[in-house]
């Protein structure tokens, strides 16, 4: 319906209320000094997800723009059904739909980089890990995510994974993250796999190229 238009969303979450939700939903960080996230740091033994604040937004456009600095190969999406309204199950079933409809057209192992929802919760990291190991076999491309560096955005989340995911893009460097060992730097990065989900188990998934 429309050739080109503004998306975005921004989060204001750092007040007192909003942490004692999180709090009461027991998936926030039990130490009230915490930082950073831990996001993918698997010998964690309790959830380091702290709330953050950003925003983000981009300007789409219709087709394929020679100016473009970036553009969106795929998407997918997907939900699941849950016993509990912010659980997600092992392995993050909805996630393994919504990367497979993104990726569907192309070759797993060509998705050079996956920016990760990985909230630095103890389920909510192994379960994406898990889904990412459904989909991609022995091939998991490099992982990543921003919330280890500006925390758990609420609104902006999406957004702000997807900045990072340009970002990437237009300086061909991989930002890693500290608690993945051993992980592979892609020499040049042209394809990079976005995840998002939500309470409730709704995902999100954008494949974005190099244009």
């Amino acid at each position: 319906m429309a050739d080109r238009f503004l998306v975005g969303g921004s989060e204001a979450s750092n007040t007192s209320f909003t942490i004692a939700q999180m709090k009461a939903l027991k998936i926030y960080s039990n130490d009230d000094s915490a930082y950073p996230c831990k996001s993918l740091d698997f010998n964690k033994t309790q959830n380091t997800m702290i709330l953050g604040e950003g925003a983000a937004v981009f300007c789409l456009e219709k087709g394929v723009k020679t100016n473009a600095i970036a553009t969106i190969e795929g998407i997918g999406y997907a939900t699941e059904p849950l016993k509990h309204h912010i659980s997600i199950s092992t392995n993050a079933d909805c996630f393994q739909k919504s990367m497979a409809m993104a990726i569907a057209h192309m070759e797993s192992k060509d998705v050079d980089i996956i920016v990760m929802h990985a909230p630095g919760t103890l389920k909510g990291d192994h379960s994406e890990y898990m889904a990412i190991k459904q989909v991609f076999n022995a091939k998991i491309p490099a992982l990543t995510s921003n919330k280890w560096k500006i925390g758990h955005t609420l609104g902006a989340s999406g957004g702000l994974s997807l900045e990072l995911a340009i970002h990437m893009l237009q300086h061909q460097e991989f930002i890693s993250i500290p608690f993945l060992n051993a992980q592979k730097h892609p020499n040049h990065i042209k394809k990079i796999l976005v995840n998002a989900v939500g309470f409730g188990g709704n995902a999100v998934s954008i494949l974005v190229s190099l244009n």
